[in-house]
């Protein structure tokens, strides 16, 4: 039985050391909201893509007389 009262003792301070750490978070890992959530290649890849689908399909209707 003191084995399992030495390791709640000890859970216990563990517990009691983590409450006096809660929130001291260092300013290293707080996000400062500057970068992007995608990347600027990605990002201009979708747009490649988005602005040269919607040119092909309006040179596409105008080529086709406008009729679908």
């Amino acid at each position: 039985m003191t084995t399992s009262r030495r390791l709640a003792d000890r859970k216990t301070e563990k517990f009691q050391k983590n409450i006096t750490k809660r929130g001291s978070v260092p300013e290293t890992t707080v996000k400062k909201g500057n970068g992007y959530p995608v990347g600027p290649v990605v990002l201009g890849f979708f747009i490649f893509v988005v602005i040269g689908s919607s040119l092909f399909q309006i040179i596409r209707t105008a080529t086709s007389g406008g009729m679908a």
